[in-house]
């Protein structure tokens, strides 16, 4: 941990990367930019290890996209889904191969900042960030960015990454502008061993009631991960769906360990993805997948990224050379995670339409279980499908198209409550 105070002397110091936030997005910038030999000083305002509202699910993008040698701590590896559409039309699809792997966010987040400060980062703990400021009397010259604490402290850095979460004020800062807001609300619950039993190396994935809305079952040892996530401005709707969800699944007789909420937010197209030599990634730059809302990976993506273009803007010798590269990362996040949030911003325009439809094709239409499975192992990703194979691109168009009253129908054709192999 590093020890600084805001003595004279400290003050003088200026840290190359300063990421604000230690989360997987935080960890893994840290990581990328202490790795090329930075300073790097990472300020987190939790003592870690903490609690984070998530399913844990690592899938593909996210395993390839840890450190090398990080051994992820899994709690469950998952070889099988159940798919619900409501709670009707069960149907279980099965998989020789892993599909993903189950954390717990306390673990994962922790060996990720482990493995940042391996890398040389230096890490401060329960330290809140007010803000930041490129200008004025905080700010020795134009290559310096001054990050102030709560504390009236000041931090000074070359280059800073914004990773601090949903509710960023590094976000803020820039500018990040949203066009999707979600509540996820979600259980911890202790189960019995025959429960657990029950759950090993299966998941469920329900659709829900409201529009666009889904539910969860992670098992993790001796404790089931269930959770329900619908858009914002449904608050007690989707509290009653996620004790609806409990109820039906048998597991209102268990008391959560943990109940907790987190809204998820996805950037608007035009959203700006740095600020002078401010960057940001991860949550704190509303990136995540659309449709299913599933951010780790977007997270771990994002802050390599974010912390190998703090290291070149941390050189940058002027405001243009510092512009160049803060557009070059923009461009690689649009080039790669981008594509993927305008697919699931075009799946979630039609899954909140037609659940059933998409229950059909999960359930019994084997390329789009193919599909499934190649993007949870990492195989491919949305984009790529709907790039290289023309029928997914005129299946999303098609489906957009058809009248709504065929999406009950599909879920029934999809139906029958049997458990079928792959």
């Amino acid at each position: 941990m590093s020890s600084e105070n805001s003595s004279a002397d400290d003050v003088q110091r200026v840290w190359d990367v300063v990421v604000v936030g230690a989360g997987p997005a935080g960890a893994s910038a840290a990581y990328a930019a202490a790795v090329a030999g930075r300073s790097v000083l990472v300020l987190e305002k939790a003592e870690l290890p903490r609690y984070k509202t998530c399913g844990g699910g690592i899938i593909g993008p996210s395993r390839d996209a840890l450190p090398p040698g990080f051994e992820l701590p899994l709690r469950d590896r998952v070889y099988a889904v159940t798919f619900a559409n409501n709670g009707r039309f069960t149907r279980t699809r099965r998989s020789k191969q892993m599909l993903f792997g189950l954390i717990n966010r306390p673990e994962f987040d922790q060996q990720l900042v482990e493995h940042a400060q391996k890398a040389g980062a230096e890490v401060r703990t329960g330290v809140t960030v007010s803000r930041v400021e490129q200008h004025g009397s905080a700010v020795p010259d134009r290559r310096t960015v001054a990050v102030v604490l709560q504390s009236g402290e000041t931090v000074l850095a070359r280059a800073v990454v914004g990773a601090d979460g949903s509710a960023s004020r590094i976000g803020a800062h820039v500018g990040v502008k949203l066009d999707q807001v979600d509540l996820g609300l979600e259980a911890e619950i202790p189960v019995p061993e025959t429960v657990a039993e029950d759950w090993k190396g299966r998941v469920l994935i329900d659709w829900g009631p409201l529009p666009g809305s889904y539910g969860w079952v992670f098992p993790k040892g001796d404790t089931l991960t269930v959770g329900v996530i619908c858009a914002r401005g449904e608050g007690a709707a989707t509290k009653r769906y996620l004790e609806d969800f409990i109820g039906r699944l048998g597991l209102a007789g268990f008391e959560p360990s943990i109940s907790s909420g987190h809204l998820t937010r996805c950037r608007a197209d035009d959203s700006p993805l740095s600020r002078g030599r401010v960057l940001v990634c991860g949550d704190a730059a509303g990136l995540l997948e659309p449709w299913t809302r599933e951010g780790i990976s977007f997270a771990l993506r994002s802050g390599r990224l974010a912390g190998e273009w703090a290291v070149r803007i941390a050189e940058a010798h002027d405001a243009v050379d510092t512009r160049r590269q803060a557009l070059n990362y923009a461009f690689a996040i649009k080039a790669g995670l981008g594509v993927e949030m305008s697919v699931g911003k075009r799946l979630l325009a039609v899954f909140e339409r037609r659940p059933g439809l998409f229950h059909a094709g999960l359930t019994g239409f084997r390329p789009a279980w193919k599909a499934f499975k190649e993007i949870t192992q990492g195989a491919t990703t949305l984009g790529e499908i709907v790039r290289s194979h023309p029928i997914a691109q005129r299946a999303l168009v098609g489906v957009d198209r058809t009248p709504s009253g065929d999406a009950a129908g599909s879920g029934e054709a999809a139906g029958s409550a049997d458990k079928a192999g792959s």
